[in-house]
């Protein structure tokens, strides 16, 4: 039987795991709330419910049945004591993993970093930045921004949760300009009304600043058609036929 781990990767279930955790629970207050055997009992069952499930279990629904079973056992002042405990690691974990990516940036040792995106250099200083912002937004993205079990189902790998580094910045990415929509209707440029373009130049023109403008608020690539041109081109022509 598999376990997953917090990284996503999976270790051999180790039921010593969880009686030394528990153990050292029990232990750390002035008076023992459950028997070694009580203890034991506890690993047993949390073994056996996680071998009736025929898959792999993550290793925070292992702590909630252990959290469970303190319950049943009565050891109330006991779970709580566990319920703390995961708290505080919690909050180490997620402080350490961003203070240790954002090291490992200036440090121009993160290797997902030099392998995510051949267009940037992260022993640039201004990339260096970018990737350093990016980590604060993922954080606060997957600590505060998203729903619990979407963070989870991204850890186990059951889903990619993808650009979280400027999620926090509610940005757009890669969007499909309606070029259409803005030539022949016209546009709001700068709040500065933008009507419809009578020749092709300009129609080529007012694209252009449409496209700056949608890149200074937003990441990643942009896409148009140059269909939505076209007609402008024919109006061109039909007006040099009457000259």
């Amino acid at each position: 039987m598999k376990i997953i781990k917090r990284n996503g990767s999976e270790e051999i279930f180790n039921i010593d795991k969880i009686i030394n955790a528990v153990k050292k629970a029990n232990n750390s207050a002035e008076t023992r709330f459950l028997t070694n055997e009580q203890i034991y009992d506890i690993a047993d069952y949390v073994e056996y419910k996680c071998n009736k499930m025929k898959r792999a279990v993550s290793v925070e629904e292992i702590q909630d049945m252990v959290e469970d079973q303190l319950m049943a056992k009565g050891a109330f002042e006991l779970a709580r004591r566990y319920v703390r405990y995961r708290y505080n690691r919690s909050l180490i974990r997620k402080a350490n993993t961003t203070d240790n990516r954002i090291l490992s940036l200036i440090e121009c040792n993160n290797e997902e970093v030099k392998q995510e995106n051949s267009n940037k250099n992260p022993t640039v200083n201004s990339v260096q930045r970018d990737y350093m912002a990016g980590e604060v937004s993922r954080d606060l993205t997957r600590r505060m921004l998203l729903p619990p079990d979407i963070v989870e189902a991204d850890k186990e790998g059951l889903i990619h949760f993808h650009d979280s580094d400027y999620f926090a910045q509610h940005m757009h990415n890669c969007d499909l300009v309606n070029l259409e929509d803005m030539l022949q209707n016209g546009t709001v440029i700068s709040d500065t009304l933008i009507e419809k373009p009578h020749s092709f130049s300009t129609a080529c023109n007012i694209a252009t600043q449409i496209i700056a403008q949608v890149a200074s608020n937003q990441y990643g690539g942009q896409s148009i058609s140059l269909a939505h041109l076209a007609p402008f081109v024919r109006f061109q022509e039909r007006k040099s036929a009457k000259r």
